[in-house]
């Protein structure tokens, strides 16, 4: 018995030390930023939920949106001290694994870091009057400071995309003799890749956290619990996740110009595109083979790769082929990770589509159940695509941490035992996620005791206090 359990500590302490640190640099960036984005993403579009449906409390005098707002007020502030704690996190991390890049980046893009530090304050601050502003400020005035907390949300992640636009589009310096001189911190921000991306992100969180919200709110009318609270909520965030899922492919349509423009090899990487070709194919699905260059099985729209580039059915793609292979990303993640993108967001795009069919010609099918389970299932499917774009964003970019000037391998650490960090790290945002999930869980189980005024609990409870 004792030789065996050694047998088994053994074998977990040498695969512990398979992953090398610069593996476990990358892994606990991804995994970090992972987690981040859905807790920031939730962070930037809940305040304009949680506004809109003041407004319609204040607008219609109905409880119901009072109490609407004041549930959904709360998940904002919990969602707000969690999004504190993994940004700051992530700060820390930046200098701990990639000292080198925070060397020369630091003075170069430090800008809209500390704006969105300011965004962050002007939130905390929004956040503490609305939640304690009830019946003490004017109503108008607390309503703003509300629609305040989801504008300096918003800010706060458009600041931060700048940062990361600036490693996929560095620009407001001059690179010399790798020194980094006549350093432009506002062309920095405002770069290339900035509007796109920003344009693209903030589309997308208001797709995902509509229909993650969404999603929640139909399986509680399922349930034929609190319906008419629920119902309102479920017609508020299906609004917002619609105007979400429409515009993503407005938006997607200038990221992808634009990545086409300024990073080729990542546009050949995302369509595992490997010959340079007049009127280019789109590719849906598919199997990339590196070593042969080509891709497999595959179904490919003729020369609609060359309009979505340049509206020119007949544009020259340069494929993989083009350029030096110690600088190709991992073609299959990026591929795959696109295609995922695709997939989900065409899904919602659908379901959006049936949802407003419903509302204007087909009111009956507002109340079935299998529109429910739609959105029911369609919960994760924001965040599923979401992920998959900044996977296609960040190992996209492969192998540069700046695009074209450093390496990522330069830029790590040389301290050894990140691998444990990374587990460290990991354990502390699951164990995040968990709280999350608790705190909000009992949240929805105090609607009917806190805030749905139609409720027998709630009255009975309003009557003793």
């Amino acid at each position: 018995m004792w030789n065996f359990s050694k047998l088994i500590r053994k074998f977990i302490y040498s695969k512990i030390d398979i992953m090398d640190d610069f593996l476990a640099a990358r892994a606990q960036m991804a995994m970090s930023l992972g987690f981040h984005i859905i807790f920031s993403c939730v962070g930037m579009v809940m305040p304009f939920l949680m506004a809109f449906a003041h407004w319609k409390y204040l607008k219609t005098n109905n409880e119901v949106y009072k109490g609407l707002t004041k549930a959904w007020s709360k998940g904002v502030a919990i969602l707000f001290a969690v999004g504190a704690v993994s940004g700051t996190m992530l700060s820390f991390e930046l200098g701990l694994l990639w000292p080198a890049f925070m060397k020369h980046a630091g003075p170069i893009f430090g800008m809209p870091f500390s704006l969105e530090g300011t965004a962050f304050f002007i939130e905390a601050i929004a956040i503490g009057f609305f939640l304690y502003g009830w019946d003490k400020f004017n109503k108008w005035f607390h309503w703003f400071c509300g629609f305040l907390v989801g504008l300096s949300g918003l800010a706060s992640g458009i600041l931060v995309v700048a940062a990361n636009a600036w490693m996929n589009s560095p620009a407001g310096f001059d690179y010399v003799d790798g020194q980094y001189l006549n350093i432009d911190p506002i062309k920095a921000m405002f770069n290339e890749a900035w509007f796109p991306q920003a344009l693209h992100m903030t589309v997308a969180a208001f797709c995902a956290t509509g229909f993650a919200v969404a999603g929640v709110h139909a399986y509680l009318i399922m349930k034929k619990k609190n319906v008419e609270f629920h119902t309102k909520a479920f017609k508020i965030a299906a609004g917002f996740a619609l105007i979400g899922a429409f515009g993503a492919p407005l938006s997607g349509d200038v990221a992808a110009k634009s990545v086409a423009e300024r990073q080729p090899i990542k546009l050949a990487a995302m369509e595992a595109h490997f010959e340079t070709e007049k009127g280019a194919s789109f590719v849906l699905g598919g199997i990339p083979d590196e070593e042969k260059g080509e891709i497999k099985y595959a179904i490919k729209i003729p020369k609609l790769l060359s309009f979505l580039v340049s509206n020119d059915f007949n544009t020259e793609v340069k494929g993989l082929k083009d350029f030096p292979k110690d600088e190709w990303p991992p073609i299959s993640v990026v591929h795959y990770a696109f295609q995922i993108m695709i997939f989900f967001g065409v899904v919602m795009i659908c379901i959006g589509i049936v949802y407003l069919y419903s509302l204007f010609f087909k009111k009956e099918w507002l109340n079935k159940n299998w529109l429910l389970k739609t959105f029911l299932f369609a919960t994760p499917f924001g965040y599923i695509a979401l992920e998959a774009g900044w996977t296609v964003t960040e190992v996209g970019r492969q192998p540069w941490i700046i695009y074209g000037i450093m390496r990522t391998a330069d830029a790590v650490t040389p301290m050894p035992g990140i691998q444990y960090s990374f587990y460290f790290f990991t354990a502390i945002f699951v164990s995040l996620s968990l709280i999350i999930i608790f705190l909000l869980r009992r949240q929805i189980q105090m609607v009917p005791k806190l805030y749905d005024p139609t409720d027998d609990q709630f009255n009975a409870k309003n009557k003793k206090s």
